[in-house]
């Protein structure tokens, strides 16, 4: 079990992603992502292992929920400074979360 305390700890914030790549050095099909989340925070590169389940047109533009306060962690020479929150059914259909409506980027996910 995980203390409340504990899950406070953690900070998710609301996301937009503003630039797709493909990360060709890594061994797992990876993206390479831009995210702005506001002044706050500002834009972060995170590396995220879901290339093979999303086309780029399919993640542009779109506000995800991210966790913020990770140690950041190289991924195949890319340092990742977050990472993607994301649902994965039994059968292995992937969905990113996102918010039900529009969010100012930088919104803490309660």
């Amino acid at each position: 079990m995980v203390s409340i305390e504990e899950f406070k700890s953690i900070d998710i914030r609301i996301g937009k992603i503003v630039e797709i790549n493909d990360h060709e050095r890594a061994r797992n099909p990876m993206y390479i992502l831009k995210v702005d989340f506001g002044s706050e925070i500002g834009e972060r590169t995170i590396v995220a292992g879901i290339r093979d389940r999303y086309e780029k047109e399919q993640l542009k533009g779109k506000s995800i929920a991210c966790v913020v306060n990770l140690d950041p962690k190289s991924v195949a020479g890319v340092e990742s400074n977050g990472m993607i929150l994301a649902a994965e059914s039994s059968n292995g259909t992937l969905a990113v979360l996102v918010p039900d409506r529009d969010m100012e980027q930088g919104s803490k996910v309660r």
